[in-house]
């Protein structure tokens, strides 16, 4: 984990395959903000943990309360949480069981899940991780914009193998409370405006979003890893959704700094 002092409190969760490490970039420029910001390696992402192979979703969430109850984390000092690609699934089950000790959650490029969600339902059996895909591969399940190749090739080098468990848990939610945490979406690779057309529609990606009572929209126009491709701007927007307290509002594309509100 990377800490910087100060406050208020960010927590930061990258996606599958990643660590903590995914976030130093952010880390850098919200540190010239004064926040406190944490960058978290889940459960089962730490290489050189020999029993990470058999992590559940169950054991990401617990060890993300367990950093609360470190950092004395509470209903009357709550902290930010980040969520990037699929770290949507151990944080949704985080605001299920404890949504009173978040004081907003911000998704990049992501999105609450709903009940009943699998990751990878059709994940062969007998598979016990999941490695990153060639990159050809990847790019076709999400987009690799702005990526230089230094970055691909560090994104190789350092990615772990995501355990089977955490692809083929099923989320059960139950707390309605959780859609009532104040909600900013980050959205990249797929344009807010299509995004919120698609939750009204239903889709199973995203019909979440349409529960949310208080809900703000940024566009950072982007790959899938805009902590890499755009470091700046997706600090600049996780600062402002933190300090953000007044009812949300939509914000549509347009400044460089992705926060600005309109």
């Amino acid at each position: 984990m990377t800490t910087i002092a100060s406050s208020p409190t960010i927590i930061l969760i990258a996606g599958h395959w990643l660590g903590g490490w995914a976030w130093d970039d952010v880390l850098e420029h919200l540190k010239t903000n004064h926040s406190r910001a944490i960058a978290v390696t889940l459960p089962g992402l730490d290489a050189d943990d020999p029993e990470r192979a058999s992590t559940t979703l169950d054991d990401q969430a617990a060890a993300v309360l367990d950093l609360f109850a470190r950092l004395d984390v509470s209903e009357d000092r709550p902290a930010t949480l980040v969520a990037h690609s699929g770290a949507n699934f151990p944080v949704s089950l985080i605001l299920d069981r404890h949504p009173e000790l978040v004081h907003r959650v911000v998704w990049v490029d992501s999105g609450p899940v709903a009940t009943g969600s699998i990751f990878a339902p059709d994940l062969p059996e007998g598979l016990e991780e999941l490695p990153l895909p060639p990159l050809d591969v990847l790019a076709r399940q999400a987009s690799l914009e702005g990526l230089s190749a230094e970055v691909l090739q560090r994104f190789r080098a350092r990615a772990v193998p995501e355990p089977s468990p955490v692809l083929r848990q099923r989320v059960e939610l139950t707390n309605d409370a959780r859609r009532t945490v104040r909600t900013t979406l980050v959205c990249c690779s797929i344009p807010s405006a299509q995004v919120l057309e698609l939750a009204r529609a239903g889709h199973a990606m995203f019909a979440e979003v349409a529960n949310i009572e208080h809900l703000d929209v940024i566009d950072l126009p982007t790959g899938h890893w805009p902590m890499w491709s755009r470091p700046r701007d997706l600090a600049e927007a996780i600062q402002s959704a933190a300090s953000h307290t007044d009812q949300a509002t939509s914000v549509s594309p347009g400044d460089r700094a992705a926060g600005a509100r309109r």
